[in-house]
């Protein structure tokens, strides 16, 4: 199976200024991603950084990874879409190395824990015909249970209606991390990523799970790491 692994960054973060690029326990967040898909992908021609910033190509080239392309402005907005992305870099690969690409596993930057059994397990999961195998984690708010809307009258309702009485009865649910996505290229390309169907979870436990979107997402991984709650070379 031929397999692209897409790194998207774009220079531009609101929430954290420069975040792809900001120094994680002395590593610049997106090496941590870098090393990662330098240790799963069988050919290194195979990983692509997709980015607008020419300071975050040169951090990546630091860690050895050369962006094969400067992700045009179109691209680069805060209302540009991830799908659109990920099938100019399927373009972009299939005409530059003369083959198809089979899946595209899409690997955040802003999630810097994942381990190589991840990226087998994940692997392991994937079969012909599936849009997505996607990194999940159970969340600790459940729509049955603690998550409320308002209703046409402001008054709060339950997300999704239903009377359990005890939380272990309720049904299971579960939140993209961020971490991982595999996706089948010819679905991408065919389709918008929220209607893919046949979609299939893999699930994270929470401290791999951490995805950075905040600053006090920050000081978490920061802790984690100072604390040696994970092992980077894993």
């Amino acid at each position: 199976m031929e397999i692209l692994y897409l790194i998207p960054a774009r220079g531009g973060s609101k929430g954290i200024p420069g975040k792809n690029i900001k120094p994680l326990n002395g590593k610049p967040l997106i090496g941590y991603t870098i090393e990662f898909a330098r240790k799963v992908a069988l050919n290194e021609r195979n990983i692509y950084l997709s980015t607008d910033s020419d300071e975050i190509i040169r951090v990546a080239a630091e860690f050895g990874l050369e962006a094969p392309f400067v992700r045009p402005a179109s691209l680069a907005s805060d209302s540009a879409g991830m799908n659109d992305v990920i099938v100019h870099a399927i373009n972009h690969f299939e005409a530059a190395e003369n083959k198809r690409v089979d899946a595209v596993m899409l690997l955040q930057p802003t999630a810097p824990f994942r381990k190589t059994i991840h990226h087998e397990e994940v692997l392991s999961l994937y079969k012909d015909g599936f849009d997505m195998v996607v990194s999940v984690l159970e969340p600790p708010y459940n729509p049955y249970y603690t998550l409320f809307e308002e209703d046409e009258n402001g008054f709060l309702a339950k997300s999704k209606k239903a009377n359990f009485e005890r939380r272990q009865d309720i049904p299971k649910v579960y939140a993209y991390n961020g971490s991982i996505y595999l996706f089948n290229a010819a679905k991408v390309k065919e389709q918008p990523l929220h209607s893919l169907k046949r979609v299939v979870k893999y699930v994270m436990d929470d401290i791999h799970s951490i995805d950075i979107d905040s600053n006090l997402d920050w000081i978490l991984a920061e802790a984690i790491l100072r604390n040696g709650l994970i092992h980077e070379n894993s």
